[in-house]
């Protein structure tokens, strides 16, 4: 039977229907491996942006973590209210710019992060071990489609 309406004769010639699904595996795990942490990956994933640019850069601004994690600027500050709430980091007034906030990890923050850090690592070691020695190729498909579509 065909069908007009669709470009593709199967379901698993969408590549965007194919990267729903894994992305939908993925975060159901990521999801249930962060639940041990009490942290949602938005949060995670901006405890450990923090981390990670707190290495490079004496002031990290909540505008440096929107944009190292392409989660926009909104819901930036809304997580990051949570965790200051969590008391896993603080928030101060930049020095030279008043409109901007520096984000700086609590030593609580900075440990939450480490061991979820491992947790996530770990998950994700296991989930893409299937692709075994295409791993390289797939991440520079990924980091292509990034790229392209900014």
């Amino acid at each position: 039977m065909s069908d007009k309406n669709f470009s593709v004769k199967n379901a698993d010639d969408s590549s965007g229907f194919l990267l729903w699904q894994v992305t939908a595996l993925w975060q159901r795990g990521i999801k249930k491996a962060l639940n041990v942490h009490n942290l949602t990956h938005s949060q995670f994933v901006l405890l450990a942006s923090l981390l990670w640019l707190s290495r490079q850069s004496e002031e990290v601004t909540q505008i440096d973590l929107s944009a190292h994690s392409k989660i926009d600027p909104m819901t930036t500050s809304t997580v990051l209210r949570t965790l200051q709430t969590k008391k896993f980091l603080k928030r101060k007034e930049h020095v030279t710019d008043t409109r901007a906030k520096v984000i700086e990890l609590t030593d609580e923050g900075a440990s939450v992060t480490k061991v979820a850090l491992k947790t996530v690592e770990k998950f994700d070691s296991d989930f893409f071990s299937t692709l075994g020695e295409g791993q390289k190729d797939f991440n520079k498909i990924v980091l292509n489609l990034i790229s392209k579509n900014k």
